[in-house]
């Protein structure tokens, strides 16, 4: 089952009655009303031009609750209940009291047996199962509604794990809890009264009999006491490869094929304040250690269990190189002055040793305490985010650059400053470029690189976006505009090494920056067409860029061919995209040279197609899959053909080459084959295929 009927499980009889009346109910399927447009392509490699193993990729940051509350399965929010910062009293949101004040009394104080996160929460309970203040049935305590509720689903189960410490005996009641108060699982935790006076570590499992999308952990308790809790965690047991990550999040990740992994950011690398900033080692080691910080920048406290290592295994599970962006001593307020700057360059240096560094060296070895001994496949640093342009940054740049290439003289370095129009005053082995802008802006900056010296470092473009009013929460447009970008990046991909899209992820709940390339809930997800569209260039990396020219009336239409090899079935395609940008249906022939007349496999060859009835159109939870890209057969495929753009329409044309020994054994064909859409459409209709 591929990635789309699995995530939305949308009917292929359907998807057949859509897609004809997408593109030929408003009869733009006739010919003669059409703009004309040709294509020619050359498909000798040699004179084509390899395309980076690296070109497109994918770039993590925590905003939007992306890792904490989404790619992170962990259910509890302020599992430490430090989010009110280090001291104490501490406010527990969403922690919230089963009960009243006749009944139990709850706050924190700084008791915690974990020295970087003292902060435990403390719960008197007033009244007891005899006596004159009686409990009310069910019990007193706290609960926890996870991230805007957990979902919980029937016959899984649920690794519960915290600690806890009492004036006495304790009698704890432990319960995943439906949104209309049923037990979905529960057990009872009983320490005796010796016991209970020092800190105990509690861990079991919990079988949910029932689902309940919206559901919370409760801990409640009849006897009279005090009871102190601390680091409450509740994480599904079937996470990815049991790294922790979100099993179908993981999938969406997959399913794109990224061949790079920048992380963890952003602007959360910097922070608006240096106190708030990402720093590596206090996200590694034990989770229950990890003292946390609050993301100033996007504006919620993070535990940082997606922490410096869990990063590097996400790249790992993906299959991704890892790409670290590090604090170079500047947040968005403030900046260490560079004769400061030696503990960042130190810090940076250390982050690099754990995770290249050996097992026996000082942080390699705790990575391997971890559970990797092997090291992780760093080969890419970028000293900060988006900080060119603030006080002495080449100054400080200058500064981590002489100490990493003395310790790792191979390490790629990525500074922050553009070198795409002038010449960068400093070494770098790559510079960052960021576009976002109107779908306009972003469809003309396919050109950007056109002019760019091939001489210098190369450009990693490591965040694109169509935003703001064309982009809505993800826009048909958008794709649209993204698309001719990456064609114009895939073009000039002798020097641009890197490219992805941003944001990544976006909870639904707490959407700070729109759009995002995928969105969720506690149990849902959809991609968005931006999502969509990165699909039709997971077989670029690596392969081979063909020299094609276009000629055409429009200024809409913007084409390319490179040839691959199909990771899934090994074979030889050649693969021709085509994003028609405007509102008219575009006539393409297409004429391959260097290939024989019966080259092409007609029955292997596939056409996909990303448009919609509206250009503003976008996926949702009430309709997932409004536009996303549908994969037909393409039966009169040959190295001379016409084909038909709909209006507003992202295509791509995957011709499967045929052996020679089979070229020999078919006979000819008429020599320029018409393809439009619903003949295609007509012959076969099915979801494009993913991981």
């Amino acid at each position: 089952m591929n990635v789309l009927e699995k995530v939305m499980g949308f009917p292929r009889g359907l998807l057949l009655f859509v897609l004809i009346g997408i593109c030929c109910s408003l009869d733009r399927c006739s010919a003669s009303s059409n703009q004309e447009a040709e294509l020619l392509v050359s498909s000798s490699e040699p004179t084509g031009r390899p395309i980076p193993s690296t070109l497109f990729g994918m770039f993590f940051e925590e905003i939007n609750h992306a890792g904490t509350g989404g790619l992170w399965a962990e259910l509890v929010r302020n599992r430490g209940f430090e989010a009110g910062g280090p001291t104490a009293p501490s406010y527990i949101e969403p922690w919230s009291i089963i009960g009243n004040r006749t009944y139990l009394d709850v706050g924190t104080d700084r008791s915690s047996l974990f020295e970087r996160n003292k902060v435990a929460l403390r719960m008197e309970v007033l009244c007891d199962s005899t006596g004159d203040n009686i409990c009310p049935a069910g019990g007193v305590g706290v609960y926890n509604p996870g991230f805007w509720g957990m979902n919980i689903q029937q016959g899984k189960t649920y690794d519960v794990v915290f600690y806890v410490r009492s004036s006495g005996a304790i009698n704890l009641t432990v319960s995943l809890t439906g949104s209309s108060g049923s037990s979905l699982a529960s057990t009872i935790v009983l320490v005796s009264d010796s016991d209970g006076s020092k800190w105990s570590k509690v861990n079991f499992q919990l079988q949910a009999k029932d689902t309940d999308t919206n559901s919370r952990l409760q801990l409640t308790t009849s006897s009279k006491g005090v009871i102190w809790l601390d680091q409450v965690s509740v994480m599904p047991s079937d996470t990815y490869k049991g790294h922790g990550f979100r099993t179908d999040l993981m999938e969406m990740l997959l399913g794109l094929k990224p061949r790079f992994l920048r992380f963890p950011g952003g602007c959360f690398v910097e922070g608006a304040k240096l106190r708030n900033a990402f720093r590596w080692k206090e996200t590694v080691g034990p989770w229950e250690e990890r003292p946390g910080h609050f993301g100033d920048v996007w504006n919620y406290w993070t535990d940082d269990a997606l922490g410096h290592y869990e990063f590097f295994q996400l790249a790992e599970d993906l299959g991704a190189i890892p790409v670290w962006v590090f604090n170079n001593g500047i947040a968005h307020d403030e900046t260490v002055e560079t004769p400061l700057i030696a503990p960042f360059v130190q810090e940076a240096l250390d982050g690099i040793e754990f995770a290249r560094g050996s097992a026996s060296s000082q942080w390699g070895s705790l990575r391997a305490k971890m559970g990797h001994p092997e090291p992780f496949d760093l080969r890419y640093v970028a000293v900060g985010n988006e900080d060119c342009w603030k006080p002495d940054y080449r100054g400080k740049y200058m500064k981590f650059y002489q100490a990493i290439k003395n310790a790792y003289p191979d390490m790629q370095i990525i500074s922050n400053c553009d070198g795409s129009s002038t010449k960068l005053d400093h070494p770098a082995d790559l510079y960052d470029y960021h576009i976002y802008s109107s779908a306009n802006g972003v469809f003309s900056d396919r050109h950007h690189f056109d002019q760019t010296s091939r001489s210098g470092p190369k450009a990693f473009v490591s965040e694109y976006a169509v935003w703001k009013e064309d982009a809505g929460l993800g826009s048909l447009l958008a794709s649209l505009a993204e698309a001719a970008f990456l064609l114009g990046i895939e073009k000039n991909s002798d020097t641009v090494l890197m490219a992805s899209y941003a944001p990544l992820f976006a909870n639904k709940n707490d959407w700070n920056w729109k759009p995002d390339a995928i969105v969720f809930d506690s149990s849902r997800v959809y991609g968005t067409p931006s999502y969509w569209m990165q699909h039709f260039f997971v077989d670029s990396s690596g392969g081979t860029l063909l020299d094609s020219n276009l000629t055409s009336s429009s200024s809409s239409i913007v084409a390319s061919a490179i040839s691959y090899v199909s990771q899934e079935d090994k074979k030889s395609y050649i693969k021709i995209k085509v994003v028609n940008f405007g509102s008219e249906t575009i006539n393409l022939t297409i004429s391959i040279s260097g290939l024989d007349q019966n080259s092409i496999q007609s029955s292997g060859s596939f056409r996909t197609a990303l448009t919609s009835t509206n250009v503003m159109d976008e996926n949702s939870f009430s309709n997932p899959n409004k536009v996303v890209p549908i994969k037909t057969l393409l039966e009169s495929a040959g190295k001379d053909m016409e084909v038909t753009l709909p209006p507003h329409s992202f295509n791509s044309f995957d011709l499967l080459k045929e052996q020679s020994s089979m070229i020999a054994r078919r006979s000819d064909r008429s020599s320029v084959p018409r393809v439009d859409v619903e003949n295609a459409v007509k012959s076969s209709a099915y979801l494009l295929e993913g991981a």
